[in-house]
């Protein structure tokens, strides 16, 4: 499996996402600083893996820590807190991690602080290890959507590279495959940061998975043509009514999808399900370095002084989706009461 991120004793290591698919590097985070900075620059990308390293993030910045008091540790995590906050905003994942780790903070506050210290890098090991079994369920839940064979449609990178490993979208297809469905991966390129081209063909070839890659203006050509059967991508976050936060150019695919009669799920765990945010207008969209849209390989490719906007991610109305999968199992409109139900309960469900 693709270690995308994880506790060592010297450091978090993480596979630099912005060298692949030509370079399999990696790098070693020794400060809660290079952790953030890691998120920011999208060496670590993918709504739960941004969760899980912010919370190794936090636990390796508490354990660097020289306070002598509770007090003085507390008001250190605070800041250590805000700084992971501010990386990466859509991404609701990271802001359940931080609280995660503030709560587990004050459970064990009474403890000795070398033992506060360990239990934080206790918790954020423990995030770890249940993201992957909670896209392994995903995965098993999803791959009864999967036609038997024939194409799927995702557009980014919801892979093991998106999360501590297996995938989300790409759980669901590695888990379709497992069970001897026979799909042919069409990924889009997914501009400008290419994660579709760049990661999700690198996992899948890896994994000895068919895949074609198309540019994002192909993908409505090729659901005409009868060659999508289905598409399932991940989410930066979920709003209360079903409206889904994802890379940029999702929107477009949904409605596509909608124009031709192909089915759109959506795979991610219940910790980016936002309850608080009660639709799609209220989730804040990241802004990026025009620089993205500019350059190609470090190549200009626009003319000088020209506007460019960059929104990291757009969102598709929950009148496009036809299911949300998620670790508990599978729901369907209306989301605002399916939603509630699936957070709500541990057990598997179809609402």
């Amino acid at each position: 499996m693709i270690q995308t991120l994880e506790w060592t004793d010297q450091g978090v290591r993480f596979i630099d996402q912005t060298k692949l698919p030509t370079e399999e590097t990696y790098v070693t985070c020794k400060t809660h600083e290079q952790v953030a900075d890691v998120i920011r620059t999208m060496v670590v990308r993918g709504a739960p893996a941004i969760g899980v390293a912010a919370a190794m993030g936090i636990a390796l910045g508490v354990n660097n820590s020289k306070a002598e008091t509770v007090g003085d540790l507390k008001r250190e995590l605070d800041q250590i807190c805000d700084n992971m906050g501010k990386t990466r905003p859509t991404a609701v994942n990271l802001f359940w991690a931080i609280h995660r780790m503030q709560e587990k903070f004050e459970r064990i506050r009474i403890r000795p602080i070398a033992q506060i210290k360990q239990g934080l890098v206790e918790e954020s090991k423990r995030m770890h290890a249940e993201d992957i079994a909670a896209n392994q369920a995903m995965g098993r839940h999803g791959a009864t959507l999967m036609p038997s064979e024939g194409g799927v449609l995702t557009h980014c990178n919801a892979g093991a590279l998106a999360t501590a490993g297996y995938g989300t979208a790409l759980g669901v297809i590695r888990a379709a495959v497992e069970q001897g469905k026979k799909i042919h991966v069409y990924a889009d390129e997914t501009r400008p940061f290419l994660q579709g081209s760049r990661l999700t063909a690198w996992e899948l070839m890896k994994d000895g998975i068919p895949t074609t890659v198309i540019s994002d203006n192909m993908a409505g050509a090729m659901m005409k043509q009868g060659k999508i059967g289905a598409i399932v991508v991940g989410a930066d976050r979920i709003a209360a009514n079903g409206d889904v936060a994802n890379k940029i150019g999702t929107y477009t695919v949904a409605v596509l999808a909608k124009e031709n009669g192909i089915p759109f799920y959506v795979a991610a765990p219940i910790s980016t399900v936002d309850l608080a945010c009660p639709d799609g207008d209220k989730i804040p969209i990241e802004q990026r370095n025009p620089r993205e849209v500019t350059h190609i390989g470090g190549k200009q490719m626009v003319p000088d002084g020209v506007s460019i906007e960059n929104p990291a991610f757009d969102v598709t109305p929950a009148r496009y989706v036809a299911a949300i999968i998620t670790e508990r199992g599978i729901v369907r409109a209306p989301y605002l009461e399916s939603l509630q139900k699936l957070a709500g309960t541990e057990a598997k469900v179809e609402v």
